[in-house]
């Protein structure tokens, strides 16, 4: 999310502009000092341990984490011979990751051509998030993937009246819904469960997770499925949408002070990739 992901400004789906004279090139990535100490566990075992880690934005994926080679432990990394190529930084040489009596294949890269405007890179190690056990910033263990320091989450009180139909069926009729702003989203409705007909709310089977938010339940209305959400333990941080509910208006009819609304394009979450592991089950261990 933030500057790469979804429709951040450096996204290919990106909702803005750079006001320039000339085009800007077709894919723009920007790289910076994390200025948090970054660790990584691999089979019980710290292999990297840095306060001086480069954290790349590339268009399409979440932040990766770039070690340098002397805060990496030696003895973890063992080149596989293969190698790939980066449609921007050129060959890319990848790595196997050992501790112990343990090995992930191809778990971690670095590229060894880099032209001269991305030297910033140079002899630096990334980590395949999924493939690790684990990373931490100092003591705390990050869930999901990179932290994006360009993410951002405001939730706001309105007194805006919001009502969800299906048909001649009132779903829900709210005057105090929140409204949650999310980097790369369109605004997020919630609504308290004592103004939903949750009799019309069935529960289904299968959990998604949010690094910001936590779990997320679902629910069908009728025939429309996954047609609403809830995160019922919500995180400390967005407390205050804890246990609400919020609509899909793709699947269900929603209006806010009597215009209905529409999903905004893009807004569907990305698939995962080599640096992504949004998994139930890594949350659920913590």
């Amino acid at each position: 999310m933030g500057l790469s992901w979804q429709q951040g400004p450096l996204s290919a789906g990106a909702i803005g502009h750079f006001l320039t004279p000339q085009p800007l090139p077709e894919r723009l990535l920007f790289a910076e000092r994390l200025r948090r100490r970054m660790r990584v566990k691999f089979n019980d075992t710290w292999i990297a341990d840095s306060e001086n880690v480069i954290l790349l934005h590339e268009p399409g994926r979440y932040p990766v984490a770039y070690f340098p080679r002397e805060d990496i432990d030696e003895q973890a990394l063992v080149a596989s011979g293969k190698t790939t190529r980066h449609k921007d930084f050129g060959d890319t040489a990848w790595y196997a990751v050992r501790a112990g009596e343990r090995t992930a294949e191809r778990a971690a890269w670095d590229f060894t051509a880099l032209p001269g405007h991305a030297t910033v890179l140079q002899g630096r190690i990334a980590f395949a998030w999924r493939a690790m056990d684990a990373f931490y910033e100092e003591d705390e263990r990050i869930l999901g993937h990179a932290a994006d320091p360009y993410h951002r989450i405001d939730i706001r009180n309105t007194s805006r009246t919001l009502e969800v139909r299906v048909g001649d069926t009132v779903i829900a009729r709210s005057e105090h819904p929140i409204v949650l702003y999310e980097s790369g989203f369109g605004p997020r409705w919630y609504v308290p469960r004592a103004d939903i007909d949750e009799t019309q709310l069935r529960p289904v089977e299968g959990q998604t997770f949010c690094p910001y938010k936590g779990l997320c339940d679902y629910y069908d209305i009728g025939d429309a499925h996954r047609a609403a959400w809830s995160y019922r333990n919500a995180y400390t941080e967005v407390g205050r949408i804890n246990d609400m509910v919020s609509f899909e208006p793709d699947q269900v009819e929603v209006y806010l002070d009597g215009k209905r609304l529409e999903l905004e394009p893009g807004q569907k979450v990305i698939s995962h990739g080599i640096d992504r592991g949004l998994d139930v089950d890594e949350v659920r261990a913590r």
